[in-house]
């Protein structure tokens, strides 16, 4: 498919929304266990259950082919999985014939020696995951991780030519003091930062109630001290975004509990199994691995229609002391977020 040929058949949900944004997530392992996405000890898949290059490929020529303009790699951490190039490559060769947009979102710790690569593979910009600058409350948060190689491969990203937008989870008692310090700082660098409240999804150690911080509380809090201007901006995701005058950056906000964005979710997630969830909210989902095993690119465009008819209107997340517990049993490293 040519980039000015439209789909014959766009994937579109029952409720009229259109379908453009595939979330791959190529593994569920992760070099980090960071307090708001994983349990300090986890299971991971077995590796013959992932799915391989060439089936990720194969859904993604399905999904580029009904209309799917973009698509992000997730994991757990995806620059942690064995030869992980290759398929940054080969989905590298979809740009412009029905893809627009190839990028990724990492912790940050393998990027200093993927950032050339992932810029010549056709990656133009990369979302790094950093909740702090403190290099103690960074190993208290990862649990692991160290904030040096972190710093080395943004500033190797942006070395390499790629835009990079950190993307920072803001808790109540943990890292609210940062947000201001972290916004000068990106900013600074060139780089937008964009805050996102924390999602009840899976047992991870922590009360969640307690370090839950509303964003929109967060926004009246920075209205009070700088110039905010609401952008029309948008990125393929749910972020909405503001200038800030006084650092002449862009701040963003995903709020996914104090105000959901579900009315205009034109996104899906894969996972590393090939399953296709179709809410980060819900337990929806249709299995394209079986399907493209069993039948091939028909019994794989009949399971992406099933996946149009059952996409749920969206979630409905609760977070009190009488809803204390995660939403849905599976960990956010499963779906990438």
């Amino acid at each position: 498919m040519t980039p000015s040929a439209a789909p014959a058949r766009p994937l579109i949900d029952r409720f009229g929304r259109r379908i453009s944004y595939l979330r791959i997530s190529v593994t569920d392992r992760c070099d980090f266990r960071c307090v708001y996405c994983m349990a300090e000890e986890m299971t991971f898949l077995p590796k013959k259950e992932i799915l391989s290059f060439e089936e990720i490929e194969a859904i993604a020529d399905a999904f580029i082919a009904r209309g799917t303009t973009k698509i992000r790699l997730t994991g757990g951490e995806p620059l942690v999985r064995r030869d992980i190039m290759e398929l940054v490559r080969r989905l590298g060769r979809h740009l412009g014939h029905g893809l627009d947009e190839l990028t990724l979102t990492t912790n940050g710790s393998q990027l200093a020696r993927h950032a050339g690569a992932l810029h010549e593979a056709g990656i133009r910009r990369v979302n790094v995951s950093l909740d702090t600058l403190d290099t103690e409350r960074f190993g208290a948060i990862t649990r692991r991780g160290r904030l040096a190689p972190v710093l080395e491969g943004i500033a190797a990203a942006q070395a390499a030519g790629l835009a990079v937008k950190i993307n920072m989870v803001a808790m109540r008692g943990i890292n609210e003091d940062e947000i201001e310090p972290m916004m000068a700082w990106a900013h600074g660098r060139s780089m937008g930062l964009t805050l996102i409240e924390g999602m009840p999804l899976g047992e991870v150690g922590i009360d969640r109630v307690d370090r839950y911080l509303p964003l929109r509380e967060l926004h009246d809090r920075l209205a009070r001290r700088y110039t905010l201007t609401r952008l029309d901006q948008r990125t393929g995701g749910p972020a909405r975004y503001v200038h800030v005058a006084e650092t002449g950056g862009t701040l963003g906000f995903i709020t996914p509990m104090s105000h959901n964005f579900c009315e205009s979710c034109n996104r899906v997630r894969l996972t590393a199994t090939g399953q296709l969830f179709l809410c980060l909210g819900q337990d929806d989902q249709v299995n394209l691995r079986d399907a493209w095993r069993e039948g091939g690119a028909a019994a794989l465009d009949a399971a992406l229609d099933h996946a149009m008819a059952i996409k749920p209107k969206g979630h409905d997340f609760v977070l009190d002391r009488a809803h204390a517990q995660p939403a849905l049993a599976r960990h956010m490293s499963v779906t990438g977020g």
